[in-house]
């Protein structure tokens, strides 16, 4: 494994870390800064926007910046937005801090999913793009607990702090390992914006934002299933948050060889999968030993949709990829918005605390059936391309008289 995909998985422990550790502080940065816990929430929104606004915007801002440099100024933009987030004096500034730190994330995912693709022969491209994506699932694992430990019992300035320093660390790395990846020659914004308008490109797209939309109805809500339907006490949520991340992680060790061996196969197997795994949560929740192993399942098979939605859209942006990329991660933050409302609102419509996972199971439904159509017309159009350029040519169709002359 080239060390350039380690600095690749630091950069992402870190930017993981830092977009989940807010669902636990809330408390106790809603004491801290005299405000409600609901409002306080807001901020999870704020990083959230920050995404999906950065993701397309930082990156055609980059579009002529050579990727490594593009690489070192995106996590120097994360280090400075999550010092803001430390050092804010009020709501309002904590609240701009983390839009800030956002901004960053789906440019820099993007821009990286590109580079570890470039680092390794032909055939081992979603592996290294699945080891990139470790460092985000490991960051459920170590990162959040631990940085949520730290800010309940040294205030949650201190977290912001410490992820800071990671980032600064992740800086460092990336400077030191990450080699030159030139530009192609041929690479400009207007190429980006072209290829993002691919009609498989959108539909990948569209099955991000539906598909892991059924994980995120769930994982929001996962604090209040543990202790409201499985039984648990609170001090019991870090550790099923932490075998959520196990999952996750096995899912994405999983996902590079399988999306290298066949990327569309992986895709629809992980949709159904996760489909089936949602709707058996909803019954499995009610005993305890099986609904810790449905956790770390859904955390799999959840993430397993990861990498071959990543390579998808990069494949068929072609010899543009960065902008569709990157904009893949604002799908994945969309899902997380949407995703988190539709629980919610199942939540408030007095369905129950663990409707969000047949909610969950109908959008991983949807996400599959636009993969299954994004496929067959994948499949259609390449069965009918050489036909095509042979018409085109002037060879009679095979039903056709030749012509005479």
């Amino acid at each position: 494994m080239p060390l350039a995909l380690l600095a690749l998985a630091v950069s992402a422990f870190g930017i993981g870390t830092t977009e989940f550790v807010m669902m636990g502080l809330l408390p106790n940065v809603a004491d801290d800064l005299g405000t409600s816990v609901p409002t306080a929430g807001y901020l999870v929104s704020a990083y959230a926007i920050g995404v999906v606004l950065g993701a397309p915007l930082l990156t055609a801002v980059g579009s002529r910046i050579p990727r490594k440099r593009m690489l070192l100024l995106l996590m120097g933009f994360f280090v400075v937005g999550n010092l803001a987030s430390a050092l804010a004096p009020g709501f309002g500034w904590l609240l701009a801090g983390r839009l800030l730190a956002g901004l960053p994330h789906g440019a820099f995912f993007g821009v990286g999913a590109v580079v570890a693709s470039r680092l390794v022969e032909e055939g081992r491209q979603a592996r290294a793009v699945a080891t990139m994506f470790l460092g985000l699932t490991v960051a459920n694992i170590v990162g959040v607990p631990a940085a949520t430990l730290l800010g309940q019992h040294l205030g949650w300035r201190a977290t912001f702090l410490v992820v800071t320093v990671i980032g600064l660390v992740a800086l460092a790395a990336l400077a030191r390992l990450v080699p030159y990846v030139p530009l192609d020659a041929h690479q400009s914004l207007g190429r980006e914006l072209r290829a993002l308008g691919n009609r498989q490109v959108l539909l990948g797209l569209a099955t991000a934002v539906f598909g892991f939309a059924g994980v995120f109805a769930v994982y929001s809500y996962l604090a209040s299933m543990t202790t409201e339907v499985m039984g648990f006490g609170e001090s019991s949520v870090t550790v099923v948050l932490a075998l959520f991340g196990i999952g996750m992680t096995l899912g994405a060790l999983a996902a590079g060889p399988l999306t290298d061996r066949a990327l569309r196969p992986t895709l629809y197997l992980s949709l159904a999968t996760l489909a089936v795994v949602l709707v058996a949560f909803r019954f499995t929740a009610h005993v305890r030993w099986a609904a810790l192993v449905t956790v770390v399942v859904l955390g799999a098979v959840g993430f397993l949709t990861t990498t071959p939605l990543q390579m998808l859209v990069m494949r068929k942006a072609k010899d543009a990829p960065t902008l569709a990329s990157a904009s893949n991660h604002s799908a994945f933050n969309l899902a997380n918005a949407g995703g988190a409302w539709l629980g919610g609102a199942a939540i408030a419509a007095g369905w129950g605390w663990m409707s969000p996972a047949l909610v969950g199971a109908v959008l991983a439904v949807v996400g599959l059936l636009i993969a299954l159509v994004a496929g067959r017309m994948d499949a259609s159009g390449s069965a009918r391309g050489p036909r095509s350029r042979l018409v085109a040519k002037g060879t009679p169709h095979p039903r056709e008289p030749a012509p005479t002359h």
